[in-house]
């Protein structure tokens, strides 16, 4: 399936044949590509020159894509696919609970690339787009917290929550469900509405971020109800 539209790609690999690689695959689908060879031009390309997507291996010179997955988050909601020949969970894991969307194992093929990056992609487009503002016309509350959908925004008083997309779902399913509990199957599908059968292992990660944001911002907190799922608190 084709991208909605053409992107601006950030190819982060310290192995020039990886990044020649995937500049090719993406750029038979119309994408531009921006490439860095280490982890701290990959942070200055991100604040020049405003990717649409970053593509990041882990293991390179300097900051690793760790750090730099971090680094990229607290800079904005830019989406990260992590490209690693790393495939253990802790690693998933970890580079979930920094701020990737989506991790891929090398070696990949062409359409699973490009699958991945049109399913992160419709994600974004949607938390951003009229998409994200489906449902509801006015704002929702939880105790401080207030839920615009129709400017997909989220604010305790008057701070305004740097939130992903991701997060964004993640926390408007939890406020419109009122407080009560919004069963984890449930909650991956509003998190990630372009996958068929999202995987529960992403949750934990974006839900301990989304609550450590909320936490700083003196906002309700997010509940885990053991076997059921998550629950916001709405003071009442």
């Amino acid at each position: 399936m084709p991208a909605t539209r053409p992107l601006r790609i950030l190819v982060v690999d310290d192995d020039p044949a990886m990044v020649g690689a995937i500049t090719a695959l993406v750029g038979t689908e119309g994408h531009q590509v921006v490439t860095a060879y280490d982890g701290l031009t990959a942070v200055r390309r991100v604040e020049t020159e405003r990717p649409d997507l970053v593509l990041l291996d882990l293991a390179m010179p300097g900051p690793d894509g760790f750090t730099v997955a971090g680094r990229i988050r607290v800079l904005g909601a830019t989406p990260i696919i992590v490209v690693s020949g790393e495939s253990s969970e802790p690693a998933k894991v970890r580079a979930l609970e920094l701020g990737a969307d989506d991790y891929l194992v090398k070696p990949f093929g062409k359409a699973e690339l490009l699958a991945r990056i049109n399913a992160v992609m419709r994600r974004a487009d949607a938390a951003v787009g009229t998409g994200g503002a489906a449902g509801a016309q006015g704002p929702l509350t939880a105790g401080a917290l207030t839920i615009d959908p129709g400017r997909v925004e989220a604010r305790v008083g008057e701070t305004v929550l740097a939130l992903t997309p991701t997060e964004y779902r993640l926390l408007e399913a939890l406020v419109r469900a009122g407080g009560n509990v919004v069963p984890h199957h449930r909650l991956s599908r509003a998190g990630w509405p372009a996958e068929a059968d999202p995987d529960l292992l992403w949750l934990k990660p974006h839900l301990t971020r989304l609550r450590a944001k909320l936490a700083e911002a003196g906002g309700p907190a997010i509940v885990a109800v053991r076997g059921a799922g998550y629950r916001i608190d709405t003071g009442t």
